[in-house]
């Protein structure tokens, strides 16, 4: 296995701009995919799917994913966080806007940078990096506050709760990982707890929501799909473990925050919103408070 680094080389920061990239796009997309597949139904698909992608990927590689190892319970809170997190995002979509709703799931590296340093003592923040990540999240509330002032359904405060607790969900996610066993598995085996699980849990959440589990195949709803699934929950998040095993959690999540300026970027796109200067503010504070995180430390 290779050795882990303190610090984001050129290659993870590249990696993980091109997750940001693609995840912001993500949210806007589901938004858009929801008139056609139900929410929890729509997420129960995509993991279904990654789940047989990355059992083909290991096999394909020579990788076992089922040897005793002593991470099955891990493993399985693992899966369950990460099966919450998308509930709580699927569903939370039907409330509020996909930006308005990233904003509150990107709390999650505050449940990081509170959570592993209890485990993992090389994590801890100093002084500057806290500011730093204080400065990523302000500038996001900031790049977003009108929705807050002004929320364009009467229900949006249930699809910030909604948001909220996924992001402590995926925080917590991490944090399993980086304090358990699960930090020295491949990361095929990593993600594969966090899919399979998912698969098998929100097939029944959605049924007992009562979805229709009857959806308009057209091609749109299967592109929006398939993205979904090979490039979001399969080689993106396959991405993810790997960095998470290799770079430090609190500096990867931190940099995670880029993603709501670009799911805020693809909505303008999209949807014809304004693009003002207030939002190119944000996106630098963004941008500086990544810079603060991710400081050398000279002592």
């Amino acid at each position: 296995m290779s050795q882990r680094k303190e610090h984001l080389d050129g290659l993870a920061m590249s990696l993980l701009l091109a997750c940001c990239i693609f995840w912001g796009f993500q949210q806007v997309l589901i938004k858009a995919t929801l008139p056609s597949i139900a929410p929890v139904f729509q997420a129960a698909l995509r993991f279904a799917g990654a789940t047989v992608l990355l059992w083909l990927w290991s096999l394909a590689r020579g990788e076992k994913l089922f040897d005793k190892d002593g991470t099955l319970a891990a493993g399985l809170l693992a899966g369950g966080l990460f099966a919450g997190e998308f509930a709580c995002l699927y569903s939370g979509l039907q409330f509020t806007t996909a930006s308005r709703l990233t904003v509150f799931l990107y709390t999650a590296p505050f449940w990081v940078a509170l959570v592993v340093p209890f485990f993992v003592r090389s994590e801890r923040l100093n002084p500057i990096q806290w500011l730093g990540l204080l400065l990523a999240f302000a500038s996001v509330v900031f790049a977003l506050r009108e929705g807050f002032v002004a929320p364009e359904k009467e229900n949006a405060w249930l699809g910030d709760l909604l948001a909220i607790a996924g992001g402590m969900f995926w925080g917590l996610t991490t944090v399993t990982i980086r304090a358990t066993r699960l930090a020295q598995v491949s990361a095929s085996k990593l993600l594969f707890y966090q899919v399979a699980v998912s698969a098998l849990v929100l097939p029944l959440l959605s049924l007992h929501l009562g979805e229709s589990w009857r959806w308009k195949v057209d091609a749109f709803s299967a592109g929006s799909l398939f993205l979904q699934t090979a490039v979001g929950a399969f080689a993106s998040y396959l991405v993810w473990m790997w960095m998470l095993g290799r770079y430090p959690a609190t500096k990867i999540s931190v940099f995670a925050f880029l993603t709501p300026m670009f799911a805020l970027l693809f909505g303008t796109w999209w949807l014809g919103e304004a693009l003002t200067p207030g939002l190119l503010l944000a996106l630098l504070g963004v941008a500086l408070g990544i810079v603060l995180v991710n400081r050398l430390r000279t002592a």
